[in-house]
């Protein structure tokens, strides 16, 4: 995986040479123990600048894993799917 797009506060940010199972985790924890953390996080195009963002239930985040040549990375484990529509006429 190249990197992980990660939407916060209808801005889009990105971390490279990220685990996704264990940002993954880090959220959840954050989410189900009630606690607050900060991951860092880039954001901007050319020359991104090192943001930080605050992690605590009640803030919607998501994550969306990318791979090396641009398209979904699904390797990383289960991710949900669409549903698809039935055939059948």
């Amino acid at each position: 995986m190249k990197r992980i797009h990660i939407g916060y506060d209808g801005v889009l940010y990105t971390a490279g040479a990220r685990d996704y199972e264990a940002l993954k985790r880090t959220v959840e924890e954050a989410h189900r123990t009630g606690s607050v953390t900060w991951i860092t996080v880039n954001h901007g195009e050319g020359r991104p600048q090192p943001v930080e963002l605050l992690i605590a239930p009640g803030i919607p985040v998501a994550l969306h894993p990318v791979a090396d040549d641009g398209t979904d990375d699904d390797s990383e484990g289960d991710h949900p799917t669409s549903p698809q529509p039935d055939d059948a006429d």
